[in-house]
């Protein structure tokens, strides 16, 4: 069948990646794409569609006869794309992978996932929402609380609406900031205050049809720029999939009391969920708690987590759109992915474009899995802050790394930056 993959970034290229492997694929169209996601596996090609024109989405799955169309990015789910597809005559035969309007809120809304944990009592922090009009009630409540402040902006904020903050003086500043001043925009109109987790942070990641799930493999990112875990947050700077602390016991622990009444919680409350569930947690001395839901892949958890799933992810994708995803297995790859994020100087400040990319064809053993790329004639220029993954599988973590460093000095760009200490932390739980 034509498949067509929406999105542009590193995640996009990891799945369109598994999707150009399928029998089940004749062409693979990814829009808008990028330099790495042309003429995979020899049926892959860009088109240029903006994702959140659904009219003209409609125009090309009916113009050129595409059967399923994979969500990549989260803006388009929010929006309503699965709605729009379900609700449009001409498109109730084309499968569409990923949640409803109602079912992206999730991560469209902090408050609302929050309400949807506190109803089906899955483990998260204590919490409370204020507006503009409850500014000064919020700085009340957050003197009930111990620092670090936790401070969130209720709508999609591109990965920078938290803030922890050590000074109770800061976090009532940043408050009136975020809510008077529209510090992150209509996104900072609500905010959640919440209570601090302390713990180490892990992904876990399900597909779902609403009714029945599959977990897919556990990752844990870096989000911030500097070796560390130091500066400023990021997109991800690297992922490490599986997790040597999330061991069978404590992935268990999230099963039972996160997985299993998340997917529940969607079906009790007839919410239309076909994709997947990014369940961002956080390990506080061996429970989990939830910090987040996301109702996509995460990037770059993607680039570690999706090279070593083993099924025919179309055919995951075909039992997810038709409810029979309880009828069928997930395959892993046992070994562990090390997937380290190489990025354009300056980033996530101000950073130049359009630098050429050398030194790719000498890369052995590793993935590339590019992110912020074009071409140009022949070459492959900087288009982005996060520009490209390198993902190792190997029998070890300390295997794994080592490939994808040395496979990381072979690329060349002006002002190249990338993490050392990636995985680092993890060492100790070997």
């Amino acid at each position: 069948m034509n498949i067509l993959l929406l999105g542009s970034g590193g995640r996009e290229h990891a799945i369109a990646y598994k999707i150009a492997q399928s029998d089940n694929c004749t062409h693979l169209f990814v829009a808008p794409g990028n330099a790495g996601t042309t003429n995979l596996n020899g049926r892959s090609s860009n088109v240029a569609l903006d994702n959140a024109d659904f009219d003209a989405i409609r125009d090309f799955v009916l113009q050129h006869e595409v059967r399923m169309v994979v969500v990549g990015p989260e803006a388009p789910l929010v929006a309503g794309i699965a709605d729009y597809f379900h609700n449009e005559p001409s498109l109730k035969e084309v499968m569409i992978i990923g949640p409803s309007k109602e079912g992206a809120t999730l991560e469209g809304s902090k408050d609302y996932a929050k309400a949807f944990m506190q109803r089906h009592n899955i483990p998260t922090a204590q919490y409370r929402t204020f507006t503009k009009d409850t500014v000064e009630e919020g700085c009340r409540f957050l003197e009930t609380l111990k620092a670090p402040y936790v401070l969130k902006a209720d709508g999609l904020a591109a990965g920078k609406g938290v803030l922890i903050l050590d000074s109770l003086d800061e976090a009532k500043q940043e408050l009136h900031a975020m809510l008077e001043d529209a510090k992150f925009g209509d996104a900072s109109s609500r905010v959640v205050i919440e209570e601090y987790l302390s713990g180490i942070e892990l992904s876990v990641f399900v597909l779902t049809d609403g009714h029945s799930y599959l977990l897919l493999p556990s990752a844990k990112d870096y989000k911030r720029i500097g070796e560390g875990d130091t500066g400023l947050n990021t997109g991800g700077m690297g992922s490490i999939s599986p997790v040597p602390f999330a061991d069978e016991a404590f992935l268990q622990k999230v099963e039972e009391r996160i997985v299993a009444p998340t997917v529940k919680g969607l079906e009790q409350e007839n919410i239309d969920y076909k994709g997947f569930i990014f369940v961002g947690l956080m390990n506080c001395g061996g429970d989990p708690y939830v910090i987040e839901y996301n109702v996509r892949m995460g990037d770059p958890e993607t680039e570690s987590v999706f090279p070593r799933i083993k099924s025919d992810v179309v055919a995951l994708f075909e039992h997810t759109y038709r409810s029979t995803l309880g009828q069928t297995a997930l395959e892993i790859d046992p070994r562990t992915a090390a997937c380290v994020m190489m990025v354009a100087g300056g980033y996530p400040e101000h950073y130049e474009k359009g630098n050429e990319i050398t030194g790719m064809e000498q890369v052995q053993g590793s993935l590339i899995f590019h992110a912020g790329t074009k071409l140009s004639g022949d070459k492959v220029l900087t288009n982005g802050g996060r520009v490209m993954a390198i993902t190792s599988l190997a029998d070890s973590l300390p295997e794994a790394l080592k490939q994808s460093f040395a496979n990381v000095e072979k690329i060349q760009w002006k002002d190249k930056y990338f993490r050392h200490d990636i995985g680092q932390d993890l060492l100790k739980y070997l």
